[in-house]
C-alpha cells in the first residue's frame, strides 16, 4: 500500500511511502504524533483501522463517532441487526468479545443447519478459535476454557478458574490485539497507538511478528515512544515527527533512512538498555538487517553499511563505554580473511561467522534441514542434493576461488608492510622488490589449492561454505525449489518467517546460526 504522509511545515510536497508494509511513527511527547496519526487516518479513508489497548480496556465517550469498520462500528451494526438481543458494553474490549461470540454462535448455527439437512460441512474454525490458539502460544501456561456459554481462564499449576475480567492488563491487551487484527478489513492500514502499553518487552517483538504474519495483506502503522520496538520491525519505514504547527495543520518530520550518521544513531542508541550489535548492510534491503534481529533478539541491531564502518564504530562505541555503559559488538562477513585476521577481529568484539558471507549462513546444513521440515520435505533427500550441487560448483571454480583468496591476502599483507617509515625512495623501492619473494603469492596459491582439493575430496561441506564466496549459491544450488519455494527471495522470506516464531524448526535454525559464530545457543 502507498501511504501519503500529512502536510509538511516547509511547504514541500508530502512524502509518499511506496508499497509500505510497516511504518513506525516516533517522536517526543508534544511533537504532534497523535495529530499526525489522526491526519493519516483522514488521508486513508475507508482503509483506516485504528486500535489501541490503552483505549480499549477503558470506557470511551459515547459521543465519539466510530470509524467505519472498527470494532465499535461492528458492535453497533450487530446490535442494530439483532434488536431482540441488544447488548450493552462499556469498553471496546467487551465489544470485541461480544462480536467474536456472536460470530461463533452464527457459525455454529450454520453448521447445525447443514447437519440437519445431512449436508457435508467441515466444522467451522472461528475468529475466536484463532484468537484463543494464538493467545495460548504467547502465554503457554495459560488456558482458555468454554464452560456453559462462558469463557473461563486458568493457569498451569492452579485449579481455580476465573472470568475474562480476572486477566491482567497485559493478558487482556494481547487478547485484544489478536482479535482486533483479525477483524481488520482486507488490505487495511492498521494504525496501532502505543503498541508497547501493558505488554512486557520480552513478548513485544514476538507478538507483533505473529500479528503481522496473520494479516500479510495489511500495512501496520505503529505510533510509539519505544525506539527499540521501532528498530525491531523488519522492512520498516520510520517517520520521526519533530514539531507540529496547529495553525497551518502541518508538521516538521523526517523519513529516516540508512544514511543517518553515527551521531544520530548514537543518540538513538543511548536511550536503549540493550547491548548494541552493529552489522553490515542497509536497514531496508540487506539480508543482514532482516536476519540478525531474529537471531539476536537480546541486542539492538543497527546496520552501518560497510565492514570497515562496523569495525570502526564498534571500536569508537566501546571507547565511550564509560559514558553510556552499553555493551557493543559487531558482525562482519568472513569473506577471504585468514584465521589470524578473524582471531584479531574476535578479540575486538567483532563476531565473524565460520562461513564466507551472509548468503552462506542460509546454506548451513542445520538451516536447510529445518526449512525442509517446515515445508514438509524430507531433509534427508533435500540436503544431500544441495550439498552435492554446492560441492560441484566449488570444484568447477576451485582455482579461481584460490586466486581470489590469494589476491585478498596479498593486498592485506602489502598494506601492512608498506605502512612503515622509509628514509628514502631507494629504501622504498628495494622493499617493494623484496615484497614478492617475502609474500610468495605462488606458494600461497599452491597451498590454498591443496587445501581446497582436500575439502573437495572429503565432501567437506562445512569448510567449503567457510571459503566459498559465491553470491549465486542460493540460486545455483536449487535449495529454494528443493525446499518447496519458488525462488531465492521466497526461500529467504521463508527462513525469516520461521524465525519470527518459536517452533522447533525456528530453534534449530537459531542454534545452527549461533554455532556458526562459535556461540552457545
Amino acid at each position: 500500500m502507498d501511504i501519503r504522509l500529512p502536510k509538511r511545515m516547509d511547504g514541500h510536497q508530502p512524502d509518499v511511502l511506496v508499497e509500505s508494509k510497516q511504518i513506525t511513527i516516533i517522536g517526543t511527547n508534544g511533537a504532534g504524533k497523535s495529530r499526525f496519526c489522526s491526519a493519516l487516518v483522514d488521508e486513508l479513508g475507508d482503509k483506516a483501522y485504528r486500535i489501541s489497548a490503552l483505549k480499549a480496556l477503558f470506557p470511551s465517550p459515547a459521543s465519539v463517532k466510530p470509524l467505519p469498520g472498527s470494532i465499535d462500528d461492528l458492535f453497533n451494526r450487530m446490535n442494530e441487526a439483532n434488536p431482540q438481543i441488544k447488548n450493552v458494553a462499556e469498553t471496546e474490549f467487551d465489544k470485541l468479545f461480544y462480536v467474536m461470540l456472536s460470530d461463533e454462535f452464527r457459525e455454529l448455527m450454520n453448521f447445525k443447519a447443514h447437519k440437519l439437512m445431512d449436508e457435508q460441512m467441515e466444522f467451522p474454525k472461528t475468529k475466536l478459535d484463532i484468537t484463543v490458539k494464538k493467545w495460548q502460544e504467547v502465554f503457554p501456561k495459560n488456558k482458555m476454557l468454554r464452560e456453559n456459554g462462558k469463557l473461563m481462564f486458568t493457569s498451569e499449576g492452579y485449579e481455580d478458574k476465573y472470568p475474562l475480567m480476572g486477566l491482567s492488563d497485559g493478558e487482556k491487551s494481547v487478547l485484544y490485539y489478536i482479535g482486533a487484527v483479525l477483524y481488520a478489513m482486507p488490505d487495511a492500514a492498521i494504525l496501532v497507538d502505543d503498541p508497547e502499553t501493558f505488554i512486557h518487552s520480552s513478548i513485544m517483538r514476538t507478538l507483533w511478528n505473529v500479528l503481522e504474519q496473520m494479516r500479510p495483506d495489511c500495512t501496520f502503522i505503529y505510533n510509539t515512544h519505544d525506539v527499540e520496538f521501532a528498530s525491531s520491525r523488519i522492512d520498516n519505514q520510520c517517520v520521526w515527527v519533530k514539531e507540529y504547527d496547529p495553525e497551518a495543520k502541518a508538521w516538521d518530520y523526517e523519513v529516516m533512512t540508512s544514511s543517518r550518521d553515527l551521531d544520530t544513531a548514537m543518540l538513538e542508541l543511548l536511550g536503549s538498555r540493550k547491548p548494541v550489535l552493529f552489522i553490515e548492510g542497509d536497514d531496508k534491503h540487506s539480508i543482514d538487517s532482516r536476519l540478525y534481529p531474529l537471531i539476536f533478539p537480546e541486542y539492538t541491531v543497527k546496520p552501518l553499511g560497510s565492514c570497515n564502518k562496523v569495525i570502526e564504530t564498534v571500536r569508537s562505541f566501546n571507547d565511550l563505554q564509560n559514558f553510556h555503559q552499553l555493551d557493543s559488538h559487531g558482525i562482519v562477513d568472513r569473506d577471504r580473511r585468514s584465521e589470524e585476521e578473524v582471531e584479531y577481529l574476535r578479540k575486538k568484539n567483532i563476531l565473524v561467522p565460520n562461513v564466507a558471507e551472509i548468503e552462506n549462513i542460509l546454506m548451513l546444513e542445520g538451516v536447510i534441514r529445518a526449512v525442509a521440515r517446515h515445508k514438509r520435505r524430507n531433509p534427508d533427500i533435500v540436503f544431500p542434493k544441495v550439498k552435492r550441487r554446492v560441492i560441484d560448483m566449488f570444484t568447477h571454480e576451485l582455482k579461481q576461488q584460490a586466486l581470489q583468496h590469494v589476491r585478498h591476502r596479498v593486498k592485506h599483507d602489502v598494506e601492512l608492510r608498506i605502512d612503515m617509515k622509509f628514509t628514502s625512495i631507494n629504501a622504498l623501492e628495494n622493499h617493494m622488490v623484496e615484497l614478492v619473494s617475502e609474500i610468495n603469492p605462488r606458494g600461497m596459491y599452491d597451498q590454498l589449492c591443496r587445501e581446497f582439493h582436500v575439502y573437495e575430496d572429503n565432501n567437506d561441506y562445512a569448510n567449503i561454505l567457510k571459503v566459498y564466496n559465491q553470491k549465486l549459491m542460493l540460486v545455483e544450488s536449487n535449495v529454494a525449489v528443493l525446499c518447496g519455494f519458488k525462488n531465492k527471495e521466497d526461500y529467504i522470506r521463508g527462513v525469516l518467517n520461521i524465525l519470527k516464531g518459536s517452533s522447533e524448526n525456528a530453534q534449530a535454525i537459531r542454534k545452527s546460526i549461533k554455532q556458526c559464530f562459535g556461540l552457545e545457543d
